[in-house]
């Protein structure tokens, strides 16, 4: 049959099987990986085949969906396997999640807290480890050089090989961002809907300091996620979120315990047609949930409760499914009572705190739901925010506008149509969910909302939906948005003149889309931005741009006059530290941006 889906594949897979090429094919492989993706594969049992002419065909063996080994690429022309069609295939084909950092769903880890001696102890990095840290460094260094035009696939292989080599030392930590940075780029590279500058800038700034400034248990840890047994959990629904990334598609519901803790419930499974990933988010949606015998879509149990005994959960809140857990369709509960209620009880000053201390954690070890902000807003409708002329919906929290934004970009998701309905509804009072968005302003992703608790006018939804919606995958109509609001709405908080910090953020993010050679050879207008940045009393934010640029002028020629710079550690090391402190500046600036006591 034909399934437009390619498999996933081992990171060690691609850098293998390119690395094979020479060095005149290799510079042909953008182009026929290109060309490649275009073909829909046919799928006969565990192979994928694509027909590259009358008398050649090309077949990734792929068990379990993911192709493990270079030997499961095969192909028949004369240049096997040394030809660009393997190169192409695996280069077209999304990246498969290393088997290290997987736990299978039935293996659990024993509760209970982490012995002292385990915890004290920390071995310094033998010299092999060393090694491998510093050349992982110095090919991400490469890599934010280059930028996305020139970080082709040949750059991506190089980063996943180094990134190999120190997995099999143990080096989990770098590992792991080093295939983040090369998904992103792929994403980017193919124009992908989920795809944002800030992500990639992102993830370069972790990877280079993850190899720059680390400690030994840092780079080794794993991030394998491991389940620990909770004993009986009554559970209730909050919302479902779609899941859309550039290599995987599906669902997450977020549910609440009676204590107050989060958890999630997932059905995430890979893909390889970007186009598709938001109609996958929405089947995965109407699937049963695997827990148990529990018998409820994910879209059900977002409103409904489950009764689970033998529950086991990991440190990031994900609940496990094993063959020991039992668990039962149970009754939910609404956002304006207990547990879900004590959610939106906390202040919104210690909310921001909160999230704003989540995002210095790494992801697979931030406790479930630490970034979200629980909110009682009135929509004030379409407005703009400082550094911005597109509008957007505008709402009052506690005394402050907040622009609300769509969770996610996807164009086939839900999210941006909901929130332009919203905007049509000024004098809305909302309870909502949403992910801080960190800036010099309040800015909120919305996730799901619903009619605020007390008097007035509210949010009609259907019944079936208990008086809640998740936002990116149900869509709000007209007749939700009752007329009879009031007139007269809360006076919009005029936002804080801002300082030019954007002066710093701009080349950083420059750097990321174009490279060094975007920085380079612009020594004066770097001079005249630092100057305003000084006037500002901004005078280290100035120091680092002018540092950045010139390292990124800091090129050698040669006797013709020719750039034959090959080592970009410097440049790397110069825009780590802008990177570093416009996030720690931007982090300070959105805390005092929010309510007093925020900070």
């Amino acid at each position: 049959m034909t399934d437009t889906r390619w498999p996933a594949v081992a990171a060690e897979v691609v850098a293998e099987v390119v690395s094979a090429l020479s060095a005149r094919l290799q510079k042909r492989l953008d182009g026929a990986a290109a060309k490649l993706a275009d073909r829909p594969p046919v799928r006969t049992g565990d192979d994928w085949s694509v027909r590259i002419d009358d008398e050649t065909v090309l077949v990734l063996h792929a068990p379990d969906g993911t192709v493990r080994t270079a030997d499961d690429v095969r192909c028949g022309c004369l240049l096997a396997p040394g030809c660009l069609h393997r190169a192409a295939a695996v280069t077209a084909a999304p990246l498969a999640a290393p088997a290290d950092e997987q736990t299978p769903t039935g293996r659990q880890t024993p509760a209970g807290p982490v012995p002292d001696t385990a915890v004290e102890k920390e071995e310094p990095l033998t010299p092999a480890e060393a090694e491998a840290v510093d050349r992982l460094r110095r090919v991400a260094a490469d890599t934010l050089a280059a930028g996305i035009s020139g970080a082709g696939s040949v750059q991506q292989a190089e980063l996943l090989r180094t990134a190999h080599q120190a997995r099999l030392l143990g080096l989990h930590r770098p590992a792991a961002l080093a295939a983040t940075v090369v998904t992103r780029l792929r994403a980017a590279r193919a124009a992908e809907p989920d795809h944002r500058l800030a992500d990639l800038a992102a993830a370069h700034r972790e990877l280079l300091d993850a190899t720059t400034v680390f400690t030994p248990r840092q780079v080794r840890a794993a991030a394998r996620q491991t389940y620990r047994e909770v004993g009986s959990l009554r559970l209730y629904g909050l919302f479902a979120e779609p899941v859309v990334s550039a290599t995987h598609a599906g669902v997450t519901v977020w549910v609440v315990d009676g204590a107050g803790q989060l958890a999630t419930v997932s059905d995430v499974t890979p893909h390889a047609d970007p186009t598709e990933a938001a109609q996958l988010a929405g089947a995965a949606a109407g699937r049963p949930v695997r827990l148990g015998d529990a018998t409820l879509s994910h879209r059900d149990l977002a409103r409904a409760g489950l009764a689970v005994q033998g529950a086991t959960r990991t440190d990031s809140g994900r609940l496990g499914a094993g063959a020991k857990v039992r668990a039962v369709r149970a009754a939910g509960a609404g956002w304006d009572e207990e547990p879900a209620a004590r959610l939106w009880a906390e202040p919104v000053p210690a909310q921001v705190e909160r999230a704003l201390a989540a995002g210095r954690i790494p992801h697979e070890q931030r406790p479930a739901g630490s970034d979200l902000l629980f909110l009682d807003v009135t929509v004030l409708g379409p407005g703009t925010v400082p550094g911005s002329t597109a509008p957007q919906l505008l709402a009052e929290c506690a005394g402050s506008t907040v622009a609300l934004l769509p969770a996610q970009d996807h164009p086939r998701l839900a999210f941006a149509a909901n929130l332009a309905a919203l905007a049509s509804a000024p004098g809305l009072p909302l309870r909502v969910v949403g992910r801080l968005e960190r800036a010099t302003h309040p800015r909120l992703r919305l996730l799901a909302a619903a009619p605020a608790p007390g008097p007035g006018p509210v949010l009609a939804l259907p019944p079936e939906y208990r008086n809640r919606i998740n936002l990116g995958l149900e869509r709000l109509q007209h007749a939700d948005l009752l007329p009879d609001r009031p007139e007269t709405l809360p006076p919009a908080a005029a936002f804080a003149p801002q300082p030019p910090f954007h002066l710093l953020a701009r080349p950083l993010e420059q750097a990321v889309t174009g490279g060094r050679r975007a920085l380079a050879g612009r020594s004066d207008r770097a001079a005249t931005e630092a100057r305003r940045l000084r006037s500002a009393g901004l005078a280290t934010a100035a120091q680092l741009l002018t540092a950045v640029h010139a390292a990124a002028a800091d090129q050698e020629r040669d006797v013709f006059g020719r750039l034959h710079t090959t080592d970009h550690l410097a440049f790397a090391t110069a825009w780590l530290a802008a990177a570093r402190y416009q996030e720690e500046v931007t982090t300070a600036l959105c805390a005092a941006a929010w309510p007093t006591g925020a900070a």
